[in-house]
């Protein structure tokens, strides 16, 4: 589908010229515009698919690497692990800044349709790994479809405004966090089914001989849905409009976190305005706001990369003991958080105290997590100490284990999900606010494909970055 004229746009300028994004409740905002479902809805069935199959792998991804036998001490596994982990973010980094310029010029529903189709055959091939290089080739290739971020923020600051921004903005997270807990529920539940339920999957051959498909399988299920829909119920949303003047004022050079989405500056004499190059995307106000982005990022995923690890090894090495299974139920239940945080409190949130402020409370909330996580290894061998060694950490708790180590068990859950509520409470709001700030600093909508792209590159090399570096100070 062609991109859309703009000669019948100028309402939706005008009313986004109404009001910010983040200006506060007392200054008078303007009632919030209804959002469009109907291309919504097929929108978020899109953006699904990528977090559902990015956590879906967590779970088992220790166990998996050291099925491989790759390496014969059990305290490199971890490296390996999270080596698989980055190759996913290598090659979606080398793409990711061909995706969102693409959209700008093809439009943003082919490349999201294109994007879901290499992502559903990548990952059907992940699940019928044997060998540590198969499952690295094909994460690798999964990895280099996985440009649809990028896309998806620019539609929904296309078929949004002023008012509504921060509530359809509020939503991609929302997936993102519910893909999590979906992805990380499958995987630690449906991986090496024949062993995990061999009443039920222990006669399927193919599942001893890919203990990992089923999973993979199912998440890929998600993705097939949200290509159907993209398929038959996402429009075309990219417009073709003037980009304002390379050359501009100081003032107009530095944005702030109320600066319209759309520059509001007439054309001259009825000509196009040339187009923004990259590099004249960088203003000072950008630069700070990708800086801060990078930063984040590299912190929560070195985080959120080696949580798995972390979980799944012994406490005499300085982790929990928890199965594949522990592990997902607690990246799920400490997600449920995420549907009231996302739909009720980050909109009230936003409106009250503005979208920098927002992103800046996220900020000190997620620091605690990182100080108080480790400390939690010392309660883990604190029971495996109580119960001579025996493998714990398998729900559900044995009865005669229960009175001796039932209260500091149940510390240890509470503590555990505690800290991870903490997480994702952090990541809600610093996260969301800093996808509306790059959505306000792009000139045009027309950029605003490059825009996310450039975030997204950010985004994409930490996560590149910090499981090497976690999976190698671990």
């Amino acid at each position: 589908m062609h991109p859309r004229s703009n000669s019948h746009r100028h309402g939706d300028a005008d009313s986004e010229a109404e009001a910010s994004t983040s200006l506060p409740a007392t200054t008078g905002a303007p009632k919030e515009t209804p959002l469009p479902w109907t291309q919504l809805s097929a929108l978020l069935a899109v953006r699904l698919a990528e977090p559902i199959n990015f956590a879906l792998v967590m779970p088992f991804i220790y166990e998996m690497v050291e099925g491989f036998e790759v390496v014969k001490n059990p305290q490199d596994v971890s490296f390996y692990a999270g080596l698989l982990l980055t190759s996913y973010s290598i090659c979606q980094a080398i793409t990711i800044m061909y995706w969102g310029p693409l959209s700008d010029r093809i439009g943003r529903r082919p490349t999201l349709l294109m994007g879901l189709t290499g992502d559903l055959a990548t990952f059907v091939l992940f699940g019928l790994s044997k060998s540590y290089k198969w499952a690295i080739i094909t994460r690798s290739l999964n990895g280099f479809f996985a440009g649809n971020t990028a896309v998806v923020k620019s539609v929904v600051a296309e078929i949004s405004d002023d008012s509504n921004r921060p509530r359809m903005m509020a939503l991609l997270p929302l997936m993102w966090n519910i893909g999590v807990v979906a992805g990380s529920a499958i995987g630690g539940l449906l991986a090496d089914p024949a062993n995990q339920y061999p009443s039920i999957f222990g006669r399927f051959d193919i599942l001893r001989t890919y203990p990992y498909l089923l999973p993979c399988l199912v998440g890929s299920l998600t993705t097939a849905m949200g290509l159907f829909v993209g398929l038959f119920k996402l429009k075309e949303t990219l417009v073709i409009e003037p980009a304002v003047p390379d050359v501009v004022t100081q003032e107009a050079s530095i944005a702030t976190e109320t600066t319209h989405l759309v520059s509001t500056a007439p054309q001259q004499n009825g000509e196009p305005l040339p187009a923004h190059s990259m590099l004249s995307l960088l203003t000072p106000t950008s630069k700070f706001v990708m800086a801060t982005n990078v930063l984040m990022c590299l912190a929560i995923a070195m985080g959120d990369q080696i949580y798995p690890i972390f979980a799944a090894s012994a406490p005499a090495d300085g982790g929990l003991g928890f199965s594949t299974r522990d592990i997902g139920i607690s990246l799920s239940v400490s997600s449920v958080a995420v549907l009231y945080l996302q739909l009720v409190a980050y909109p009230k949130l936003v409106q009250k105290y503005g979208t920098l402020t927002c992103c800046q409370m996220g900020l000190k909330i997620m620091t605690p997590f990182f100080f108080a996580m480790p400390f939690l290894s010392l309660l883990s061998s604190s029971i495996e100490r109580i119960i001579a060694g025996k493998t714990f950490m398998r729900l559900p708790m044995p009865t005669d284990w229960m009175s001796f180590v039932g209260f500091e068990y149940c510390m240890l859950w509470i503590l555990l999900i505690g800290l991870l509520l903490v997480r994702i409470t952090g990541n809600v709001l610093a996260f969301t606010s800093l996808n509306l700030l790059v959505s306000n600093i792009a000139p045009s909508k027309a950029m605003l494909g490059t825009m996310n792209s450039m975030q997204q590159l950010g985004t994409t090399g930490m996560w590149t970055a910090g499981p090497l570096i976690s999976g190698t100070l671990w």
